[in-house]
């Protein structure tokens, strides 16, 4: 399987884990560094997971 990762998706991927990532922190209220780094993580994760599932949709 070719991936092929353009600028537009990278952005994509950027965009996807913000909005992630603040709902999460709305969703959770978090309140130590080690939440938030788990919070980044988890969104960034579910942003790449996302950008590459419509990847694949579309090739």
């Amino acid at each position: 399987m070719n991936l092929h990762l353009s600028n537009a998706d990278i952005v994509m991927i950027m965009a996807l884990a913000l909005g992630i990532s603040l709902l999460l922190a709305f969703r959770w209220r978090v309140s130590s560094w080690r939440a938030v780094v788990f919070e980044a993580i988890a969104a960034n994760a579910a942003a790449i997971a996302a950008v590459v599932a419509i990847e694949m949709l579309l090739a």
